[in-house]
């Protein structure tokens, strides 16, 4: 999890990426330090290679249990750790992270021209749910909606492979 140190980092990588979320600050700091008693639990996740940030993921989850939703809300590398294992890394701490905290499953939305991250979600275990035409701007593009569906009892973050 990220500490409030690492706000500055995920931000200035955030920057340097054109499709990255660009949230404030404050967003972030927020998540780094969120309260345990919070009904939308949210974390921060860090990739780091040696003393440098490389990457960053976010994660919510809102309730617990059977009916719980769990959202990879952002996962963003460094161009260049990328092709070496962070995203995967990434998102299968977040995945751990929702399944430690309940859910049931995680989803999630990506660019459709983003062939790479939708190659790595299905290696996950991610079905495509649907599409929302136009959804991104900047560049304008369509939004893949996904799914991992949690398994068993407690979860404990272990994908439920189709």
């Amino acid at each position: 999890m990220a500490r409030a140190g690492d706000v500055g980092a995920v931000i200035a990588l955030e920057r340097m990426i054109s499709t990255a979320p660009h949230w404030a600050e404050r967003e972030y700091a927020g998540i780094a330090e969120a309260d345990e008693g919070d009904s939308v639990k949210r974390g921060l996740l860090v990739g780091e290679e040696g003393t440098y940030l490389v990457g960053f993921a976010v994660g919510k989850v809102i309730g617990a249990g059977a009916g719980s939703i769990a959202e990879l809300e952002s996962v963003v590398v460094a161009e260049t750790a990328r092709r070496k294992g962070v995203g995967r890394a990434l998102c299968e701490a977040v995945i751990a992270w929702c399944g430690a905290n309940g859910a049931a499953g995680v989803e999630l939305e990506v660019r459709s021209a983003n062939a790479a991250a939708i190659a790595l979600y299905r290696r996950l275990g991610f079905v495509e749910l649907g599409r929302r035409k136009g959804y991104y701007s900047e560049p304008k593009d369509d939004a893949v909606l996904m799914r991992l569906e949690m398994a068993g009892p407690g979860r404990e973050g272990s994908p439920q492979r189709p």
